[in-house]
């Protein structure tokens, strides 16, 4: 099934947005009582019904932080929104999709390459709808200046450190920001795909010069230095 490009409540073709829900909690308390995903369903069954949307299925995360997008419901809805089974994701509340304005900024992108929807309830962000994705792209740009913004402080703590004498390892070919921007990140708890999706975006160059940079390659960085720190 290819993913409809949609207006809210619907596709131009005037067949009904197939949509899934997604809910969060992340306490272990919250998973067993239940409290905060009954109101989350509720929210969404109502808001699908009133919009004329198709609700095909409620993916739940009971029990997981909202600081990684590293969850099994969450990686499972992904996987079908890529796939074309449903048209759009809806959450009751943005955070309890992401936490991180960085990481919702990545889903975005993903949401635009592969041609699915983001419907948050609470504010108003709805990307089958021309206000909802404005709505959607300013929060894409606060993340893109909070990403720069981390950058700059990095940047200055390194100069510091290098000021002071301090050797700092990391691959040489590699320029100092971009390494101090991959350790920074992953440092707050942004996940190795989530790096690499934002780096890719951000048109920053691999450590061979190449334009998409990978998990794997995230992930190597951060070990070379750990290696040079042990060492």
């Amino acid at each position: 099934m290819t993913a409809r490009t949609a207006t809210r409540g619907g596709s131009p073709s005037g067949e009904p947005l197939r949509v899934l829900g997604y809910t969060r909690v992340s306490t272990e308390d919250q998973a067993e009582s239940g409290a905060g995903l009954a109101a989350q369903r509720s929210t969404i069954r109502a808001a699908c019904k009133s919009r004329g949307m198709v609700l095909v299925d409620i993916v739940e995360d009971a029990g997981w932080s909202g600081k990684s997008l590293e969850r099994p419901g969450l990686a499972s809805a992904l996987a079908m929104l890529d796939a074309g089974d449903v048209d759009a994701i809806v959450v009751a509340k943005l955070d309890r999709l992401s936490r991180s304005l960085i990481d919702f900024a990545n889903l975005m992108e993903r949401a635009r390459r592969r041609r699915w929807a983001v419907i948050a309830l609470d504010l108003g962000v709805d990307t089958t709808t021309a206000a909802g994705e404005l709505v959607a792209n300013v929060m894409a740009s606060v993340a893109q200046w909070e990403r720069r913004t981390i950058g700059d402080r990095t940047r200055a703590a390194m100069a510091e450190k290098a000021a002071a004498g301090v050797v700092i390892g990391r691959p040489r070919v590699l320029p100092d920001d971009v390494i101090a921007r991959i350790v920074n990140e992953r440092a707050e708890g942004r996940t190795l795909v989530a790096i690499a999706e934002g780096l890719t975006a951000d048109r920053v160059p691999t450590a061979r010069g190449g334009p998409v940079w990978r998990p794997s390659t995230v992930d190597s960085v951060l070990k070379s230095r750990a290696a040079i720190r042990a060492d």
